[in-house]
């Protein structure tokens, strides 16, 4: 009768053990892998006032790249929202550039392993809740991908994806 109450006790504190660990342990399909950027840029030939008084202008240094697209060619280029998502292993993300509007919404996941030069990602554009835009693409660095987006307000979206700098733990 002894044996078998120390057997129960023993039998009991190994499952307890062994389903706390299973339990505490994190999805490594869930780890923070880098950040991605997405920005909904306005561009227009005609009057920017129409884009809204909330609107800010883009650096000189996207201004440039822009312009040296043909198709992204335009006199003026607005900036009309952004959003960083945390890049997850093997999950996808989803960043809403234009919070709490839900009109343009970019999903991304990682299809290689990142470097901080580089990474491929599978990446969708969906606006108005379609999507309209499926392809791989590889960011590299500092370096926008550039998307031409629908005709909005007498100009056009421009939707801007790039690697974002990591962020601290304490920031």
């Amino acid at each position: 009768m002894m044996i078998r109450r120390e057997w129960l006790r023993l039998a009991t504190a190994a499952v307890m053990l062994f389903s706390n660990t299973a339990f505490s342990q994190d999805d490594p399909g869930k780890a923070d892998i880098g950040r991605v950027s997405v920005t909904v840029y306005y561009a227009t030939n005609g009057d920017s006032k129409v884009a809204g008084t909330k609107t800010v202008a883009v650096t000189q240094e996207i201004e440039k790249r822009l312009r040296g697209e043909e198709r992204l060619r335009f006199k003026i280029y607005r900036l009309l929202g952004q959003d960083e998502q945390p890049l997850l292993r093997s999950y996808e993300s989803w960043a809403q550039p234009l919070k709490p509007s839900d009109e343009v919404l970019v999903r991304f996941e990682a299809s290689s392993a990142p470097t901080p030069q580089a990474t491929g990602l599978d990446l969708e554009l969906w606006l108005s809740r379609k999507k309209i835009l499926k392809t791989n693409a590889r960011l590299e660095g500092n370096r926008p991908l550039f998307i031409l987006g629908p005709e909005w307000r007498g100009g056009r979206l421009i939707i801007g994806v790039a690697l974002a700098p990591k962020k601290n733990p304490g920031s």
